[in-house]
């Protein structure tokens, strides 16, 4: 295994190259990427529809080609499902990825070709390594397996031809060479099970005796994982079980309400966290700067991207800018173009950038996932951080959160609700409401002008519910695992009522 860690480590590094190439020279590496797929798009029926043919430029692209929900491409995608090909990408499309994104009960299927496996996730995935060894030149990560908390998919056939839908994350697994597959712990059988509390039951058995070098998946269900585990073996910390785990790749929610955790499961000194964007869309950013909590925009995996201001998002004339018009701080929402098809697709992610050389981001959240019933426009990159404000300050960890406005016939009373599933409860829960309600003027002007003498807006409403509320909740919508995630503000009080009548709160 050494040999191997050597020899992975020395291919990875040669990667880091063309990785400052693109930071160096982005726009050029976007307009090649524009170009080769205004070229292929031109082979499919969607390509003729907008007669891609004559599209010279960016601007010709976006004059043209209208920005795209995903309820405006379904008509397209439902055909791929059916077996249709070439009518979003020229390439056979067998792989869709189901994504909620939310509790929702719809779900998304989002084509995945080869190009984008392998040009797109891939190369995310080996990239996210490369940087990784690149910043820790003595990481023995090649030594040990690597745990990832996987999906699961199910198989559709079709006029004699298997179609598979699922999380992302099973169908990377499902794909990756087989060399890869023996560095990865649990088995294939495992780490594509659909039913998910027997899922973590059997991969705590199963990974709980292995050399466990490195974890790859979303917070929240890596924790429940994580104290299964402990809880089998008897052990005190993560570390007590793998004394070589050195990292643990997280993406798809904000880690900060999670950290205090991991450091009390992983208290090992030599543990390292790192961030990465990848969603069922695409792979679109690495933390390449161990200290700094910022994600480098990666440019060259088969995606052209704009930017839509989302001071303007709402507005019927609304247009998306190039990477060469952002400005740093400002709020964005993001549109991308891609090698499965997606064409000015509307991810529904809204990101800021910290760095225009290189790009880098900062996820801010989601174009639907944010708080703007008085006027606050309050976004989940404020709960965060005013929650871990909170949290260090009265001595608190947070599981899970979800929050909407609680309206009122008197502006007077309203205020906004929260539900919040502490890890450890605060010693002094007003204390706790406070300190947030303080963090959060600071960090929101808006916020704290519709405060003022709770003129507008009343103090936070809080209610600090029992372990595994949000487990419960999500299992009770058949949303366990995967991708599924807890929303954590909406302007709809839908899940905020469900939540409280499966506790019999009184609202």
């Amino acid at each position: 295994m050494a040999i191997i860690n050597t020899l992975a480590s020395w291919f990875m590094k040669k990667r880091m190259h063309q990785i400052e190439l693109f930071a160096k020279y982005p726009h050029e590496v976007q307009a090649e990427w524009f170009n080769k797929l205004i070229a292929e798009g031109e082979k499919t029926e969607w390509g003729e529809k907008y007669d891609y043919k004559s599209i010279r430029t960016p601007e010709q692209y976006a004059e043209r080609v209208p920005i795209n929900a995903y309820e405006d491409l379904k008509p397209y995608i439902d055909r791929l499902r059916e077996g249709e090909q070439n009518v979003l990408w020229p390439e056979e499309i067998k792989w869709f990825a189901k994504s909620s994104g939310t509790t929702s009960s719809k779900s998304k299927f989002i084509p995945v070709s080869s190009s984008a496996l392998e040009e797109c996730h891939f190369k995310g995935g080996k990239d996210m390594l490369a940087i990784y060894v690149n910043n820790h030149p003595d990481a023995k990560i090649f030594e040990g397996k690597g745990l990832v908390m996987g999906g699961s998919h199910s198989i559709t056939e079709i006029n004699n031809e298997s179609y598979y839908d699922g999380d992302l994350s099973a169908i990377l697994i499902q794909n990756l060479p087989f060399w890869v597959q023996l560095m990865k712990t649990p088995n294939l059988s495992i780490a594509l099970m659909s039913e998910w509390e027997s899922k973590i039951e059997l991969m705590a058995k199963e990974t709980k005796d292995k050399d466990v070098s490195s974890i790859s998946g979303v917070p929240s269900w890596t924790i429940v994982l994580l104290r299964r585990i402990l809880e089998i073996t008897g052990k005190a910390t993560i570390s007590d079980v793998w004394p070589n785990l050195e990292v643990f790749f997280h993406g798809g929610v904000s880690f900060d309400p999670y950290r205090e955790q991991f450091a009390q499961l992983i208290p090992s000194c030599n543990m390292n966290y790192m961030e990465t964007y990848n969603a069922s869309e695409g792979f679109f950013g690495i933390q390449d700067q161990t200290a700094v909590k910022e994600l480098l925009l990666m440019l060259d995996y088969g995606v052209y991207y704009e930017f839509i201001p989302m001071d303007t998002f709402d507005d019927s004339n609304r247009k998306a800018i190039p990477l060469h018009e952002v400005e740093l701080g400002k709020n964005y929402a993001m549109v991308i173009t891609t090698n499965a098809g997606l064409w000015r697709y509307l991810i529904g992610d809204t990101i800021k950038f910290t760095s225009t050389s290189p790009y880098r981001i900062k996820i801010t959240g989601r174009t639907k996932n944010f708080i703007n019933a008085f006027g606050e426009e309050l976004i989940v990159d404020n709960s965060d951080k005013a929650l871990a404000i909170a949290c260090k300050k009265a001595n608190a960890t947070i599981v899970d959160y979800t929050a909407a406005p609680k309206y009122s016939l008197d502006k007077a009373s309203a205020a906004h609700e929260w539900i919040i599933e502490f890890g450890k409860t605060p010693d002094d829960l007003n204390f706790f409401i406070e300190t947030f309600d303080n963090a959060l003027k600071s960090l929101n002007s808006d916020y704290e002008a519709k405060r003022y003498h709770n003129m507008i807006l009343n103090p936070p409403i809080i209610h600090a519910v029992r372990r595994n509320t949000f487990y419960d909740w999500l299992k009770s919508k058949g949303k366990l695992g995967g991708q599924n995630k807890v929303p954590r503000l909406s302007n709809s009080r839908e899940y905020v009522e469900e939540i409280l009548q499966m506790l019999h709160f009184n609202s």
